[in-house]
């Protein structure tokens, strides 16, 4: 029989996403808690056990018998996007980071037997969900893991860089820096999964009116910093 961890009590809340709230356990654990009620925590910590298994650097996980609550590893350090804002990562570092932890994820082998090509993705790899532990980076928020195709993992980091890039904010500039290092790597990055991902972010329930409007032009920029040409 599976040991199943329920938590009846959470202590102080330590951050909040858009759809989710992260609380103290102790010193080792938090738990993170779904407000919508869309996840599936346990499907989540599947995944994330799954990859770190491979090696990858997601952090520990213990089941809840709940889709919304996620017990996982306390981490210390700040988030990379924080460290960027404060002065303390290279922008350009940063992109090639984010590039090496893609490629890293999908060197993982696949779960789908019937479709060799396909990894797991994370499908929402951007500067807030790596954290700088004393460790080394660690990869965090994977609710919106699936198996399939690389290059949509990388269309949609791709395009989170670039809504950000073409938006009229101080982080512009360095979001613009932080995709061109990101794509000479050079990317995985193909037209089905720029396309893909370009949906999948206006499609988006958490995507503000503004953040939609800017699509059109983040796609237009990642192709200008790739040197794409339209595929036949």
């Amino acid at each position: 029989m599976t040991r199943v961890t329920v938590v009846a009590e959470t202590g102080r809340l330590l951050g909040a996403g858009r759809s989710a709230d992260v609380y103290e356990i102790d010193d080792a654990w938090v738990l993170r808690r779904d407000r919508d009620g869309w996840g599936d925590a346990a499907a989540e910590g599947a995944v994330m056990a799954y990859v770190r298994q491979h090696g990858y650097p997601a952090p520990r996980v213990r089941p809840t018998g709940s889709r919304t609550d996620l017990v996982l590893e306390r981490l210390s350090g700040p988030t990379l996007l924080t460290a960027l804002t404060e002065g303390r990562a290279d922008v350009a570092e940063a992109g090639t980071l984010l590039a090496s932890l893609l490629r890293q994820l999908h060197a993982v082998p696949g779960r789908d037997p019937a479709d060799p090509r396909a990894r797991v993705l994370h499908l929402d790899l951007h500067p807030d969900n790596v954290m700088l532990t004393p460790d080394g980076p660690r990869v965090i928020d994977w609710s919106n893991t699936e198996d399939g195709h690389p290059g949509l993992d990388w269309g949609m980091s791709a395009v989170i860089l670039a809504q950000v890039a073409v938006d009229d904010t101080p982080l512009a500039g360095p979001a613009h820096d932080m995709l061109a290092a990101l794509l000479a790597d050079p990317s995985d990055l193909t037209e089905e999964g720029l396309t893909q991902a370009r949906r999948r972010r206006a499609a988006n329930p958490t995507m503000t009116a503004r953040e939609v409007e800017l699509l059109a032009d983040a796609e237009q920029l990642i192709r200008s910093v790739a040197q794409w040409r339209p595929i036949p």
